[in-house]
C-alpha cells in the first residue's frame, strides 16, 4: 500500500511521519506540503501514486480537494487532527502519530 502524509510545509509532521514508518515493510511511504513554499509540494502525481492519504489538518484536507478534485475522487483521506505545534521527530509528535495511523497499518 503506497501512504501519503499532508501537512502544510513539508517540514514537521509529515517528515517526521514519513521518517517514522518509511521502512515499514508492507508500505511505501511519501509526504509532502500544501503551502508554495513547501520542501516537497503536493501534486496530481503524489495524489495519483497514494493508497490512502493522512492529512494532519481538515485545512489540508479541503485544499488538496480544490485544487485536485478529479485526483482525490475516491481516495481515501483521513484527517489526523494534529496541530501545528511539533518540531521535527519531536517525541509527542511521534506517539501522536503512532496512536492515530497505527491501526491503519
Amino acid at each position: 500500500m503506497n501512504i501519503l502524509f499532508i501537512c502544510s510545509r513539508n517540514k514537521w509532521r509529515s517528515a517526521t511521519a514519513e521518517t517514522i514508518y518509511k521502512n515499514h515493510p508492507e508500505h511505501q511511504v511519501r509526504s509532502a506540503g500544501t503551502e508554495p513554499s513547501a520542501r516537497i509540494k503536493i501534486s496530481a502525481r503524489l495524489i495519483a501514486w497514494a493508497d490512502l492519504i493522512f492529512v494532519m489538518e481538515k485545512k489540508h484536507k479541503q485544499r488538496i480537494t480544490e485544487r485536485f478534485p478529479e485526483e482525490v475522487y475516491e481516495k481515501e483521506m483521513i484527517t489526523l487532527e494534529i496541530p501545528d505545534d511539533y518540531q521535527y521527530m519531536d517525541g509527542e509528535l511521534i506517539e501522536e502519530l503512532n496512536a492515530k495511523v497505527g491501526d491503519y497499518l
